[in-house]
């Protein structure tokens, strides 16, 4: 484990795995590189096909730090902590995925101009780039009432995972705040060639095969799961990996 300094100079976290092409891994709301991408395997896979695979927790997640001041949260936060790491780690030539969240700052990242050699969008669908705040107002109701949703409800269920990963409600909260959506219209400019990654029903995020339709240079692969067991099958990193050696 390695420290960085955020965009503001906020104490954020990252490990690393492996030697060669760097491959950035951004993990999804209320989790972590640990969670995402070490527990169940893919950050070994994808490493030991020859990439050193770089895992930062963002803001408010995982070992990072989880500031209270709205001014730690303006429009893209966390955006600008990635851009951050890879200027202090001299990154020019890398890779870079992202699940559900992690998909969702990855685009960000290329519509602020970054330029990545090539990009994996996981656990994302065109509504969940382009639709306004619906899916941030569900987990600030989560956040906000931490009990009392109705059993296997989709609040109760992130409920339990919020607690489960001991997540700040009052840090999430502010980040929730910072989320900026992609008209399509910039979706259809990103030249960047993209893997669209996502469990045949997994459907949280709107529609995979929209979105690698509506990126330019994209190619859709689906694997078994929905939104919460796809990212802890094996085809998860084994997908990741077999696309960067096709890309290579």
């Amino acid at each position: 484990m390695q420290k960085f300094a955020g965009f503001d100079g906020a104490a954020l976290v990252v490990h690393e795995l492996g030697a060669g092409q760097p491959l950035i891994l951004l993990h999804g709301l209320f989790s972590s590189g640990a969670m995402n991408w070490r527990r169940y395997g893919a950050a070994a896979e994808i490493a030991a096909a020859g990439h050193r695979v770089i895992m930062p927790d963002f803001r408010a997640h995982g070992d990072s730090a989880a500031p209270h001041d709205p001014g730690a949260y303006p429009p893209d936060v966390l955006a600008m902590d990635i851009e951050a790491l890879i200027d202090q780690l001299g990154l020019t030539e890398f890779d870079i995925a992202g699940y559900s969240l992690g998909a969702r700052t990855t685009v960000r990242l290329l519509a602020r101009g970054l330029q990545p050699g090539r990009a994996i969008l996981a656990g994302m669908g065109l509504e969940g780039l382009t639709g306004g705040t619906a899916r941030a107002d569900f987990f600030k109701r989560v956040v906000r009432q931490p009990s009392g949703w109705p059993a296997g409800s989709p609040e109760a269920f992130a409920a339990a995972f919020v607690k489960q990963n001991g997540v700040d409600p009052v840090a999430v909260d502010l980040l929730l705040d910072s989320f900026v959506s992609t008209p399509i219209d910039v979706l259809r400019q990103i030249e960047t060639p993209c893997l669209v990654l996502c469990g045949v029903d997994d459907r949280d995020n709107g529609s995979a095969p929209a979105l690698a339709h509506a990126l330019p240079n994209a190619a859709l692969v689906e694997i078994p799961g929905n939104h919460m067991s796809a990212v802890t099958k094996p085809e998860f990193g084994t997908a990741i990996a077999a696309w960067l050696d096709h890309r290579a």
